[in-house]
């Protein structure tokens, strides 16, 4: 059984697991075991089990890394026995109990809140449900930011919404109370407020928080900075300077 931790990558709302391209492939090329799960984004709970099945297949630890909605799908996938640690990117470190909307509402609202567009969508054999995305026109510039221009309008129409669902549904554990945990507070950020951040990253008495001078998608913006906090957090774990998995 491997010591060294695979670092499992998940994304959050409005976008998939390509969001994570830059970092895997510093990752994969420092020699670290990555996985890259894709998140449906139908439940918080559905979410977190998903995560949590792709992690207990894996051989020995893992640490997980979660960007913004995927910041709440790991603090309830985490509890998993074999997750060392957790890193938050950008990301909702929620309390046990606690939804999105709770967390959020206790903050002034982002430039997200009045970008958001709800669709139905049919659910078999029950009442439509309802995705929320990002308006495209408005996409790059909330949630794109930094991003090339190109590249941002690619991102906006091929979004992966959000179900309405998930914003009002509790975290059912806070792992962060048995795990360790790393965190990186993007302050240019447009899409979370970057208090809420901050204020989920206290709570959970992180070992360490790195704030970034970053927009909301800082693993495309600033991919080396985060891969240098998630091997710094194995590094950590292992109780010895920071070494490649190679």
């Amino acid at each position: 059984m491997t010591t060294t931790p695979t670092i499992v990558l998940v994304h959050g709302a409005f976008a998939d697991a390509a969001s994570w391209a830059p970092v895997t492939a510093l990752l994969l090329e420092q020699g670290y075991d990555v996985r890259v799960p894709p998140v449906y984004n139908r439940s918080l709970a559905a979410d977190a089990a998903s995560i949590r099945a792709v992690v207990e297949q894996v051989e020995g630890p893992v640490l997980l890394a979660g960007h913004s909605y995927g910041g709440a799908v790991i603090t309830v996938a985490g509890a998993a026995e074999n997750v060392v640690g957790l890193v938050y990117v950008s990301g909702y470190a929620l309390d046990e109990g606690e939804s999105l909307g709770q967390l959020q509402g206790g903050f002034p609202d982002s430039e997200l809140a009045a970008n958001l567009v709800y669709t139905p969508f049919p659910v078999e054999g029950g009442e439509p449900g309802t995705d929320v995305s990002v308006a495209i026109d408005a996409f790059p510039a909330v949630f794109a930011a930094g991003v090339p221009e190109q590249t941002a309008r690619v991102l906006a129409v091929s979004q992966r919404p959000l179900t309405a669902f998930a914003f009002g549904e509790p975290a059912s554990v806070a792992a962060w109370k048995q795990k360790p945990g790393w965190g990186i507070v993007s302050s240019a950020d447009h899409t979370i407020n970057p208090e809420v951040e901050r204020f989920g990253y206290t709570r959970a008495g992180l070992r360490s928080v790195v704030e970034l001078d970053a927009p909301h998608l800082v693993m495309q913006t600033h991919p080396a900075e985060v891969a240098a906090v998630i091997t710094g957090a194995i590094a950590e774990l292992a109780g010895g300077p920071e070494e490649s998995a190679a």
